[in-house]
């Protein structure tokens, strides 16, 4: 098959190593020309130091290239940037050519999900080709290392989610097929706002006690909201759900997780982002989640806490105070 890759990042290089080793012909794009030309020239990427890059995988800047006779295209730009760029993609499509979105977010002004927003984008461009996603428990720095890890291929069109889920046979990725196209993409954006929260009780030392109980209530408040939007229930006790949670607060090698830490040991925000050096999805997702809280009359005090700590300055450990002296109440 051939297969282009929209976004040069860890997760789609990584994406890209797995695909290529079952043989098929990967091109991975960035809109950055330095990006490309380091990638094909060094065969390593900077945050993925100890993996080589095959030398059957090729790069672009091209859009057009990336397209032409593609029989799959995984979107892995960061959420802020999935509709400009599937915009700019719509035109040099074939017809055939399945998308999938192997990125986490919501977007934050229309509360779509990334495969409605890859959908909304097609319409506009008179398109009708078919949409999956991709998530899970997956750490790029572990399936670059060839590490066995399982995955949720998604879609409404069952046949294009077993489709995707076929590409990856006998890879590190082992893929499983859920018809709940957007309960696990509520999973895959809301965990990361979770992960922060997390993170931010790590940093203030706390132990695992906490931590525990804030990912276990993490996870009933995604349930919650995910049911009122019409999620299936099942999806969050999955990979999709409990383990991309649980992979995401607790690794080290977790973007939001380690933000949270330095959030929590006294560093603002913006701050953090800029330490960790590469997206931050929990802070993209924040102003959907609590957007979606307030659409569903839903009561989320972890999502809220985090709200407060980053959009409105309020110091952590006052946030925990309030959190533990909340009326009580069952479970």
């Amino acid at each position: 098959m051939r297969i282009g890759i929209l976004g040069a990042g860890t997760w789609g290089t990584a994406l890209g190593m797995a695909l290529a080793k079952n043989h098929h012909d990967i091109c991975i794009w960035s809109c950055f020309p330095e990006e490309t030309e380091h990638l094909a020239a060094t065969r390593r990427h900077p945050h993925l130091p100890d993996s080589v890059i095959p030398d059957s995988v090729s790069f672009t800047n091209d859009l057009g290239t990336l397209a032409c006779r593609a029989d799959y295209i995984l979107a892995v730009v960061p959420s802020v940037f999935m509709r400009s760029t599937v915009r700019e993609l719509v035109p040099f499509l074939e017809s055939d050519t399945i998308l999938v979105s192997a990125a986490k977010g919501i977007e934050s002004d229309t509360l779509m999900t990334l495969t409605e927003v890859i959908r909304d984008e097609l319409q506009k461009g008179a398109k009708r080709n078919r949409v999956c996603a991709l998530s899970g428990p997956t750490h790029a720095e572990e399936v670059a290392r060839d590490m066995p890890t399982l995955i949720v291929s998604a879609s409404e069109d069952v046949e294009a989610a077993e489709s995707v889920q076929k590409l990856f046979e006998g890879t590190c990725i082992r893929p499983y097929v859920n018809r709940d196209e957007k309960g696990v993409q509520i999973c895959g954006a809301l965990k990361n706002v979770e992960a922060l929260a997390v993170g931010i009780a790590r940093g203030l030392g706390y132990g695992d006690n906490t931590c525990a109980a804030m990912m276990t209530r993490g996870m009933e408040e995604i349930r919650r909201l995910g049911l009122a939007m019409g999620c299936t229930e099942k999806t969050f006790f999955g990979l999709a759900g409990i383990g991309d949670l649980i992979v995401t607060a607790t690794s080290r090698h977790s973007r939001n997780n380690r933000a949270g830490y330095l959030i929590g040991q006294g560093m603002k925000a913006e701050d953090a982002v800029k330490e960790i050096g590469m997206v931050v999805e929990g802070m993209n997702a924040l102003p959907a989640a609590v957007a979606l809280c307030e659409k569903f009359g839903m009561e989320m005090p972890l999502i809220n806490a985090v709200r407060d700590i980053i959009r409105d300055g309020v110091k952590p450990a006052d946030v925990v105070t309030r959190l533990m002296n909340r009326s009580l109440k069952a479970e």
